[in-house]
């Protein structure tokens, strides 16, 4: 099976769905699944999700021929079932206008803009899955075709030359961490 997880806003959706029709494969989307099975509870505009329950129906559905996409994914599926598994990035600064536009709340939108400079998905999925099948992909400032080529290149074993990325660095450099981590 292969992943594609990212913190929302990345592109993981649109990117998935190119992959898997180019590359023949099932694609599962954990959020869709997730509403479908009733595997979560509302709570103020945000929905909790109940992971083990989640993770007991994801096991099912899988196989070798799947994508899961899904920023849940490192927490509900088992390294043993992961063939390649890629996070997508996106500059927290250019993440802020997505978070805007999509209407989420300012508390909301701090928790994912710092969980995108922490690489806090990244490091979660590099800890279940480990550096040999994780890999990280920018996709600031890149159209659609551009990273699901790159995207598309990894899966089929070429190697990531992408350098590591790191958020926070750039952050600190401009001196605005107090406008990303101020809740």
């Amino acid at each position: 099976m292969k992943v594609i997880t990212g913190n929302p806003g990345t592109g993981k959706h649109t990117i998935a769905k190119i992959i898997a029709k180019k590359l023949e494969l099932e694609l599962i989307d954990i959020n869709f699944v997730a509403i479908q099975e009733k595997t979560f509870e509302r709570k103020n505009k945000t929905l909790d999700v109940d992971v083990k329950k989640l993770k007991k129906i994801i096991d099912k559905k899988i196989n070798k021929n799947s994508l899961l996409v899904g920023h849940l994914a490192p927490y509900i599926v088992s390294s043993r079932n992961v063939e390649k598994a890629i996070v997508l990035r996106r500059n927290p600064y250019k993440l802020q206008s997505v978070y805007k536009r999509r209407h989420y709340t300012e508390k909301k939108a701090l928790e994912n803009l710092g969980s995108e400079i922490l690489g806090v998905i990244y490091h979660d999925t590099l800890r279940e899955f480990g550096r040999k099948k994780t890999s990280q992909v920018d996709t600031t400032d890149k159209t659609v075709s551009a990273v699901a080529k790159k995207v598309e290149n990894i899966f089929t074993g070429e190697k990531n030359k992408e350098k590591d990325i790191d958020w926070l660095q750039l952050v600190m450099r401009k001196g605005h961490m107090q406008r990303f981590f101020s809740y």
